[in-house]
């Protein structure tokens, strides 16, 4: 069995030490949104994930390398036919209720991602058809096929484990009071307002965890955020505004850090999701791409984020080993795109553009806004909080849906879910067979190069049919007072909580 290296763990007089100074610390971070459901299970959330980082331990996690490192596992091994996973469990684990995490567990948090109705999990380990106990510490995973992303998506949602006497007793209410085996447990939650954890004195690594509350404030105005940080109202701000920059490198009270996204923003548009899909932009795809052609990304990364972000126009930015370099990101061509309209028949269209409300991706969607209506293809604003946006994207309730995705390690990660016909986040209902087969593919398979061959056959498709208009990789920058210490920023974004300490 493949054993996996354990962090170092600091001297027993320092630990004293460094909790002694944590005493009654509580860390005030503002989140760009207000998370959903907080629920591995059922959450879609890029900030729901932020707080899961505190909240709920996975069987792994990444590092800042994207290295593959223990949490709830200590080793892992595969069958000599790659279609079962042996996972060996860390001992001595408690979830917040008192009860044992173990290979019990185990079984029912997986079977709950795959089988619970509304489940967004099933998409990203579909491929386990079951869970063995081998013993109180020890659990194997079966597969239909061999599925190489298994192990990136047990660093997620996919992967955390939640206390099966919680979750039975609360059913599809767990949200209102998740029990995990996380650094911290779930306090209070005011919608729109604030989320309280409160750290959990019988965590398995809380040496490593130096403040007693962690209180997330979602404030979806960047500038308001960082205002707030500026008067000593927050601790720590995600998602700083890249125009902000300056501003902040003359404050000496305000430390930044950056590290290049997973994920990447797109134009989600709907083309079979019901009635919203009945528009000349859902229905015919050379306006699609005549909208593709209609936006300068070099242009929107300059204004919008003075040069700080990387344009993009597939799902893994250019510098991925997993970028098809066969298509490159398009400049923009506006005779080329009015050529496209009036060969669909149309000299205006006019599109229902649902954008999440908060400032960055108001002052995106208003410039696409402008260039696509060089087109001729009118983009009607509709700003809505973020996480009714994603109730509603669900419905069909929506012509174009602005929307980021935060990214995994693993390329599946950023495809499947969004692509593939039966994947749970797509909200376009995009549905094609032979791109269907070519992504399956790709996940049964662990060479890269072989890998490859899948995706740029599925690229050749879908960037033609453009259910999904890649724009741009964001840079998670954030923002956070000098009395915080011990912040690394990892590619996934999240804030993880353990070394960070308040002076």
């Amino acid at each position: 069995m493949r054993r996996l290296p354990l962090l170092a763990i600091a001297g027993l007089a320092l630990a004293m030490l460094t909790a002694q100074a944590a005493a009654e610390t509580t860390l005030r971070i503002g989140l760009a949104e207000d998370p959903d459901a907080l629920d591995p299970t059922l959450a879609r959330t890029f900030v729901g994930r932020i707080v899961f980082s505190s909240l709920c331990d996975k069987l792994f996690d990444i590092g800042p390398h994207l290295e593959i490192v223990p949490q709830l596992a200590t080793a892992y091994e595969w069958s000599p036919d790659n279609k079962a996973l042996t996972i060996a469990l860390r001992q001595g684990v408690l979830f917040h209720d008192g009860e044992k995490m173990d290979a019990a567990a185990v079984k029912y948090s997986i079977e709950r991602h795959l089988k619970m109705p509304g489940s967004n999990r099933k998409g990203e380990i579909g491929a386990v058809t079951g869970v063995d106990i081998v013993d109180d510490h020890t659990v194997r995973l079966n597969l239909a096929t061999p599925f190489a992303p298994l192990l990136a998506q047990l660093t997620d949602r996919a992967g955390m484990i939640l206390s099966p006497k919680a979750a039975a007793a609360e059913g599809d209410k767990f949200a209102a009071h998740p029990v995990c085996a996380g650094p911290f447990k779930f306090t209070e939650r005011v919608a729109q307002d604030r989320i309280v954890l409160d750290r959990f004195d019988k965590y398995w690594d809380k040496d490593k965890i130096h403040v007693d509350r962690i209180v997330f404030l979602p404030i979806p105005d960047a500038a308001v955020r960082l205002a707030n940080l500026q008067s000593g109202g927050l601790d720590m701000i995600e998602r700083v505004s890249p125009s902000d920059l300056a501003q902040i490198k003359n404050d000496a009270k305000i430390k930044t850090a950056s590290i290049v996204e997973l994920g990447y923003q797109s134009i989600n548009v709907n083309v079979a999701n019901g009635p919203g899909a009945k528009n000349p932009l859902g229905e015919d795809p050379r306006i699609r791409e005549a909208l593709n052609l209609a936006i300068d990304r070099d242009a929107l990364n300059q204004v919008v984020f003075d040069g700080q972000f990387e344009p993009g126009n597939q799902w893994v930015p250019p510098t991925n080993p997993f970028y098809v370099k066969e298509f490159p990101v398009p400049k923009r061509d506006l005779a080329k795109a009015k050529q496209l309209m009036k060969e669909a028949g149309k000299s205006s269209v006019d599109v229902d553009f649902m954008v999440p409300n908060d400032s960055l991706a108001m002052q995106v969607a208003q410039v696409i806004q402008a260039m696509a209506g060089e087109a001729g293809i009118h983009l009607n604003i509709r700003a809505t909080e973020f996480a009714s946006s994603l109730n509603l994207a669900e419905k069909g309730e929506f012509g174009a849906y602005l929307l980021a995705w935060s990214g995994r390690a693993d390329p599946d990660g950023n495809l499947y879910n969004f692509i593939a016909c039966d994947g749970p986040i797509n909200y376009p209902r995009y549905c094609n067979q032979d791109v269907d087969r070519e992504i399956k593919a790709g996940r049964q398979v662990g060479d890269p190069a072989e890998r490859m061959k899948h995706y740029t056959k599925v690229a050749a498709q879908v960037l033609k049919d453009h259910s999904l208009i890649y724009l741009y990789h964001r840079k998670w920058i954030y923002a956070f007072n000098t009395k915080l210490t011990g912040f690394t920023p990892y590619p996934d974004g999240l804030i993880r909580p353990e070394g960070l300490m308040l002076k």
